[in-house]
C-alpha cells in the first residue's frame, strides 16, 4: 500500500455528492487525412487491450477500519468496460452539444470503491467553424474527456501524463495514448527493507514537517508586510455572488485566446502573460457582474494556485498558491493590470524563498479551514478566503497528436469547493490559450457569457495599451430616436 499525503488526503476528505472532488479535461482532436469510418471505434479496442495504468490509476483507496484515518492506495484490477466509455454527439454535433455533454459527465462523482478515473471517447463533433466567414473549416472531429480525483492527480500533474500519452511527430501511429503509461512498479527486495523504510518514512516526515512549520512562521510574518503583501489582501475579502452554496450539476463555458496578442499585453504593460490573463479574466468578470447588478465595491480576490518542486515519480498534489486583487473595482484595464502585476511579482517571490517543506506546510495552512469547513457544512457560511479560483498550466509549444489525430485545443475542467461556485483554468497550448469557466448551474446564469467577455476583455486591454484601434461606440436604435427628439424639441 502507499499512503496518500496529508494534501492529498484532503482532497479525498472534501468529497461529497454537491462537491465531487474531480478534475478533468476535455480534449479535441482532428480525424487525420484518409482516416475511415471506424477510426474512433479502433482507437477504443485498442485502448481496451492494454488495461494497466499508472500508479495510483491501477490502485483503489484501500478498505478497512483506518481507511478515513490513513487512506491508502491498493492494488487492482482494472475494468476497462466500466473507465473507458465510446458515446457519440446527437445531430448537430456542434460546441453546444459537446458542453452539455461533458458538463453532465462531470456533475457525477466517481465511484470511490473502484480505481478513480473515467475516460470517455466522443464521436460526431462537427468541424470547427471559421468566427469570420462563419463557414465550417477542417474535417471531422472526436473528443477525448478524461477525469481523476484531485486526491490523485493535480494540475501539472495531469498536463504531465497528457504530454506522455501524445506524440509530436504528425507520422506517429503507435503513441502510448492513455492506455499504458508505464511498467508496474516493483516490489521491494526483501521483507527486511519494506519493514526498515516503514520506520524510517514517518520519522523523516516528522523531521521535515517540524524544519518546515519553524520555517513557514518566519516565512508567514514577512508575508503580511508591505502594501503588496498578497497575505494582507485576504483581511478585506469581499463576499460576491460567486461565494454561495453549490449544488450539485454544472455549466462549462470555453473560449480560445490568441498567445500572441495576449503577451504583446503583457509586454506593454511590464508584466508576464499569466498576469494578463489574470486582468483580463478580472475585466470579464467586472462586466458580468456589472450586468447581474451585483459587483461588489471591493476587489474580488482569486486563489492562484503555484506548481511547487516534487520528486521524479511522485504522484498526487504538490502546488501552494496565494491571493490575488483581480482588480474588478477598476474601470481602466491598465491599471487592473498594474495592481495584479505588483501583488504577484511579491507573491512568488515570497514562495519562492520557503524550502519545499514549508511550501507543503504552506498549502496545508491554505486549505485546511477549506476542508474543515467543507466537512462541517460550514463553508459557505465562513467568511470567504477568496472568491474564485484560477489556475494555469502550459501543455506544449508544439503541436500534439494522438495516432496521427492532431489535437486541436484542452479545455481544462476542475472542481468546486462549496461556497465557492466558480473555478477558472488557463491551458496554453502551442499559439493559444483554452480559457475554461466551471460554474454551480444554479448560482451562475448565462456562464458562458464569462467565455464570451474574455475575449473582448483582451480587446479592451489591446485598446488601452494603443495596440488596437478604439472604435466608437454604435449608439443604439433606442438611442438614436431618443437623441433625434432632443433635437427636435431644441429647434
Amino acid at each position: 500500500m502507499q499512503y496518500l499525503s496529508p494534501i492529498d488526503a484532503a482532497f479525498l476528505r472534501m468529497e461529497s455528492k454537491r462537491t465531487p472532488m474531480h478534475v478533468g479535461a476535455m480534449m479535441t482532436f482532428k480525424l487525420p487525412d484518409g482516416a475511415e469510418p471506424d477510426f474512433v471505434q479502433k482507437l477504443m479496442l485498442r485502448m481496451r487491450e492494454r488495461p494497466f495504468m499508472p500508479m495510483p490509476f491501477g490502485s483503489r483507496l484501500a478498505r478497512g477500519r483506518l481507511a478515513r484515518l490513513t487512506p491508502a492506495w491498493e492494488d487492482t484490477p482494472v475494468e476497462m468496460d466500466y473507465h473507458l466509455r465510446h458515446s457519440a454527439l446527437p445531430y448537430p454535433g456542434g460546441e453546444r452539444e459537446l458542453g452539455q455533454l461533458v458538463a453532465r459527465l462531470h456533475s457525477h462523482p466517481l465511484d470511490l470503491s473502484r480505481p478513480l478515473w473515467e475516460c470517455h471517447l466522443i464521436e460526431g463533433l462537427e468541424p470547427a467553424i471559421d468566427p469570420l466567414s462563419g463557414k465550417p473549416v477542417g474535417g471531422r472531429r472526436f473528443v477525448l474527456y478524461f477525469k481523476a480525483h484531485h486526491c490523485a492527480i493535480d494540475g501539472v500533474g495531469a498536463v504531465r501524463m497528457v504530454q506522455h500519452w501524445l506524440s509530436t511527430d504528425p507520422e506517429n501511429r503507435d503513441t502510448p495514448g492513455p492506455w499504458m503509461l508505464a511498467s508496474k512498479p516493483a516490489k521491494p527486495d526483501s521483507v527486511t527493507a519494506g519493514l526498515l523504510e516503514r520506520f524510517r518514512r514517518p520519522v523523516r516526515a516528522a523531521i521535515n514537517q517540524a524544519r518546515g512549520t519553524r520555517e513557514l512562521a518566519v516565512a508567514l510574518t514577512k508575508m503580511m508586510q508591505g502594501e503588496d503583501s498578497s497575505a494582507r489582501a485576504v483581511l478585506g475579502i469581499p463576499r460576491s455572488r460567486f461565494n454561495t452554496p453549490v449544488s450539485q450539476q454544472r455549466r462549462l463555458g470555453t473560449q480560445i485566446l490568441d498567445l500572441a496578442r495576449v503577451k504583446a499585453v503583457a509586454a506593454a504593460g511590464g508584466a508576464t502573460a499569466n498576469d494578463a490573463m489574470l486582468a483580463i479574466v478580472g475585466g470579464a468578470i467586472r462586466r458580468y457582474l456589472l450586468e447581474q447588478q451585483s459587483l461588489p465595491e471591493k476587489s474580488l480576490l482569486a486563489s492562484v494556485p503555484v506548481a511547487i518542486k516534487r520528486k521524479d515519480g511522485a504522484i498526487g498534489n504538490a502546488a501552494a498558491g496565494f491571493v490575488v486583487p483581480m482588480g474588478t473595482q477598476l474601470d481602466d484595464p491598465r491599471e487592473r493590470l498594474q495592481l495584479i502585476r505588483r501583488v504577484t511579482v511579491r507573491g512568488k517571490k515570497d514562495l519562492g524563498e520557503m524550502s519545499s517543506e514549508s511550501q507543503m506546510q504552506f498549502a496545508l495552512l491554505g486549505i485546511t479551514p477549506l476542508m474543515l469547513g467543507q466537512m462541517t457544512g460550514l463553508l459557505p457560511k465562513m467568511p470567504p478566503l477568496f472568491n474564485i479560483v484560477v489556475s494555469n498550466v502550459v501543455l506544449s509549444k508544439q503541436p500534439l497528436y494522438l495516432a496521427r489525430a492532431e489535437l486541436e485545443a484542452m479545455y481544462p475542467v476542475s472542481f468546486l469547493f462549496d461556497g465557492y461556485a466558480l473555478n477558472v483554468t488557463l491551458v496554453g497550448y502551442v499559439d493559444r490559450i483554452a480559457v475554461g469557466f466551471l460554474g454551480c448551474r444554479d448560482a451562475i446564469p448565462h456562464l458562458q457569457k464569462l467565455a464570451v467577455y474574455t475575449k473582448e476583455a483582451l480587446l479592451e486591454l489591446e485598446q488601452a495599451f494603443g495596440l488596437a484601434p478604439t472604435l466608437k461606440p454604435t449608439p443604439s436604435p433606442g438611442k438614436k430616436a431618443a437623441a433625434r427628439k432632443a433635437a427636435s424639441r431644441s429647434k
